[in-house]
């Protein structure tokens, strides 16, 4: 079964810092890009940051300067490591992935999501 699974979510003063990780894993002949989107509650899912397989990074304004992804594409995984974190930072951290697969010999390409970990930055 080919899923994308997450950890490093909890809870953090504000300041402090946390790192996700996300490793696909299953059935899979590539992937492509790789992305953390996060969800606050009444609010829509937003980008935070995305990386292409050849390293290629973009941020979301508000996380520009204090966040870094980044990927290890031995492993299949995607990191995020938050910095300076704040309040507003808190959401449910989703891991995406455009992951290559095969069906009866046709090779294509579907985006997978992780399940989710939350990140609680309070005092």
């Amino acid at each position: 079964q080919v899923q994308l699974v997450e950890s490093g979510g909890g809870l953090v003063q504000p300041g402090g810092s946390l790192r996700l990780s996300c490793a696909a894993s299953g059935s899979i002949f590539g992937i492509g890009n790789m992305g953390w989107y996060r969800q606050a509650p009444g609010k829509q899912r937003e980008l935070v940051a995305t990386i292409t397989n050849g390293g290629v990074t973009n941020y979301a304004d508000s996380v520009k300067g204090r966040f870094t992804i980044s990927r290890d594409n031995a492993k299949g995984t995607v990191y995020l490591q938050m910095n300076s974190l704040a309040p507003e930072d808190t959401a449910v951290y989703y891991c995406n992935a455009d992951l290559k697969r095969s069906q009866t010999g046709t090779f294509y390409v579907s985006p997978y999501w992780g399940q989710g970990t939350q990140v609680t930055v309070s005092s």
